[in-house]
């Protein structure tokens, strides 16, 4: 069973690095002028500590899936890292889809967390349609995050606030996928 799944997981893998380039540093400053704009996310930007931003996160799967992205750290407004994102699900799931994701720090120590290099939370259920979506996800660390988009140029996002010191908030890029999927995320963090 561990070499099926090794073997199932590996191409999935592949085809989400490819789904998720490195981003140019302008698609860091569009990524955040969309979040900015859409709505509830926009109000974080004031009163949070600090934030990592992801430009394209490929999400792929079909029973098992995966998804991979890399972002950007910021405290007090400057970049002070580089993080990644890799997620493993397994459920009844099916698609591809590419979004992109901030999250939000309400204070030091949940900055400090996210940095400390072995971060992780999940299980989740999602439906993406082309660039409309909605999700609804569930964490190990406590957490709980609703978003919806309409689509990177008129996105609107909603949440319910800070959980144990993180907000999270999404944005479709595009894509077609159904999932009922339990999985995990893991961030890696490498300072300037």
């Amino acid at each position: 069973m561990q070499k099926f799944l090794k073997a199932s997981l590996l191409p999935l893998l592949s085809l989400c690095l490819v789904m998720a380039t490195p981003a140019r540093a302008d698609e860091y400053s569009d990524t955040i002028k969309s979040f900015m704009t859409a709505g509830l996310s926009g109000q974080y930007f004031d009163g949070a500590y600090g934030y990592a931003v992801f430009p394209t996160i490929g999400k792929l799967g079909f029973i098992i899936g995966g998804a991979y992205g890399e972002g950007r750290v910021y405290a007090a407004g400057q970049h002070v890292g580089n993080t990644s994102m890799a997620q493993v699900t397994a459920g009844w799931q099916a698609g591809a889809q590419a979004y992109s994701q901030i999250i939000f720090f309400q204070n030091q120590t949940a900055y400090e967390e996210f940095t400390s290099g072995n971060f992780e939370f999940s299980a989740q259920a999602t439906a993406v349609a082309i660039t409309a979506g909605v999700a609804a996800e569930a964490s190990t660390t406590g957490g709980l995050a609703a978003t919806a988009s309409g689509g990177r140029n008129d996105a609107a996002t909603a949440q319910g606030g800070y959980r144990r010191g993180l907000a999270v908030f999404t944005i479709a890029k595009g894509g077609l996928m159904v999932e009922v999927a339990l999985g995990g995320q893991k961030y890696s963090y490498t300072p300037l």
